[in-house]
């Protein structure tokens, strides 16, 4: 029952982000791969090319192909590290966040519901249990 309850939310707050993710690809604006690309920079946070290369497991060539690709269309742009001026972090634009955007109305929306249905204890157990959840992610 547990798993299936976590497979249910996982795959309603999946279903909302990439509704919205994309909706930039049936503007034709972007191709999956993008959307996926696009993605995956987000969730790194300020990747490196190699970085992104490796997460995805693309030669270095296909990944700046990719990226490249992505900062024609405004996604995505490169910024210089501090520490090594050879070395570029990818950031998303406001062109992406705008996309993004949507999906953060959804999850304001359903805190706003959560916090006019539950208790403040049942909120503050969710919160530990969610904590708790991402702690072990991140190990």
């Amino acid at each position: 029952m547990l798993e299936k309850e976590f497979e249910r939310l996982y795959y309603k707050f999946r279903e909302n982000y990439l509704k919205n993710l994309f909706k930039g690809v049936k503007d034709g604006n972007l191709s999956t791969t993008d959307s996926y690309c696009l993605e995956v920079i987000f969730l790194l946070e300020r990747p490196t090319v190699n970085e992104f290369a490796e997460h995805v497991n693309a030669s270095l060539p296909n990944a700046s192909y990719r990226i490249n690709n992505l900062i024609k269309k405004g996604y995505i742009k490169k910024t210089v590290s501090e520490y090594d001026r050879r070395e570029y972090h990818l950031e998303v634009t406001k062109k992406f966040t705008d996309l993004y955007g949507a999906n953060a109305s959804f999850n304001v929306k359903l805190m706003k519901t959560i916090r006019e249905k539950f208790s403040s204890e049942e909120i503050k157990v969710l919160e530990g249990f969610i904590k708790r959840i991402v702690d072990e992610i991140m190990e």
